[in-house]
């Protein structure tokens, strides 16, 4: 952080700036004029807290997409139908068990198993051919779709959030002062900020395990020279297969989390494999702090854009990816 406010004291300046604004919209009483000129503070909190859960959302599919992509060098864009298939697995395992617990463990061991599968039987046979597999899994995820729609229909589905999960908390933000003086706190459905916070234990699980284990330091040497590693004894493919299974089977939890506060259709794998694109660019291909701060942008812009400009919702997420690729086309927090 230091090196950085030294190289670049304006951009610092500007950063640090931004923040205190934030933090000032979301912790302040704000004056009637401010209401008057961009709407209420509860719908902006609104629109700040469905961003900051919609990036935790992201971030599932997004890190099994840089571990596979970013790590790997495997460009599966057949990982939206994962997170899809996942999604329709939670759905299916939650209305026959009434467990929302299992259709996680479930959904995350079937997709890993569809994981290995592309892996053992497409990647491996087609190590360093970018192009082959670019073709190869857009062709897979179009055959993919076909029987998920053949099988599940194009109905719209939605996992039953447990009951111990069902409603708002209150928060200590303040949205309005009543005419006596009353503070009324901003409520927010307690599902979403579970699933955020169970986003952010995996995420720091996942940097630890990638930078402070021994099977963290296999899987980056892999990556760099795999030669010279599988010369010291390991067993590089079971290394790849087990990480390649691990992103897919992160999908597939995605797909649970989705179906759960949004809704599971034909045509969200292709909504959530350009996202996943969007915030490995963003954040930096192989870099899990990367994919974290990447989702973090581009769930805000989403939801924050939807509300003050929905007409351009979507041209302020991709304006975000070339204004990234223009000034840092590595990405925010690439691997060195």
């Amino acid at each position: 952080m230091s090196r950085f406010i030294e190289r670049h004291p304006v951009w610092a300046l500007i950063v640090i700036i931004a923040i205190a604004v934030a933090l000032w919209l979301v912790f302040a009483v704000w004056p009637p004029g401010l209401e008057e000129a961009i709407g209420r503070k509860r719908v902006f909190l609104n629109a700040v807290f469905n961003g900051v859960t919609l990036g935790g959302l992201y971030f599932l599919v997004a890190s099994g997409f840089t571990l596979i992509f970013g790590l790997m060098r495997n460009v599966n864009l057949a990982h939206g139908s994962l997170y899809l298939f996942g999604g329709y697995v939670g759905y299916a395992i939650s209305t026959a068990t009434g467990s929302w617990l299992l259709s996680f463990i479930l959904a995350f061991l079937l997709t890993a198993l569809v994981g290995v599968l592309l892996q053992v039987i497409v990647f491996r046979r087609m190590e360093g051919q970018d192009l082959r597999q670019t073709m190869v899994t857009i062709g897979l995820s179009i055959v993919f779709a076909d029987l998920m729609l053949w099988a599940c229909g194009g109905d719209f589905y939605q996992i039953q959030t447990p009951s111990w999960l069902v409603g708002p908390m209150d928060l200590p933000l303040i949205t309005a002062v009543k005419s006596s003086g009353e503070p009324v706190y901003l409520r927010y459905p307690v599902v979403r900020l579970v699933i955020f916070a169970a986003s952010v234990v995996i995420g720091v699980g996942m940097w630890l395990a990638l930078n402070r284990t021994r099977i963290g330091m296999i899987i980056r040497a892999g990556v760099d020279d795999r030669d010279m590693l599988a010369a010291t004894g390991v067993r590089i493919q079971l290394v790849f297969v087990l990480v390649f299974a691990f992103g897919a089977g992160l999908a597939g939890i995605a797909g649970v989390v989705g179906g759960t506060f949004q809704s599971l259709s034909p045509g969200e794998d292709i909504r959530f494999l350009l996202a996943s694109l969007v915030v490995v660019i963003v954040g930096g291909m192989g870099s899990i702090p990367g994919a974290a701060l990447g989702a973090l942008i581009i769930g805000l812009a989403e939801q924050l854009g939807s509300v003050y400009i929905p007409t351009y919702a979507i041209v302020v997420t991709f304006l975000i990816m070339v204004l990234v690729l223009a000034i840092r086309p590595q990405g925010l927090l690439a691997r060195r």
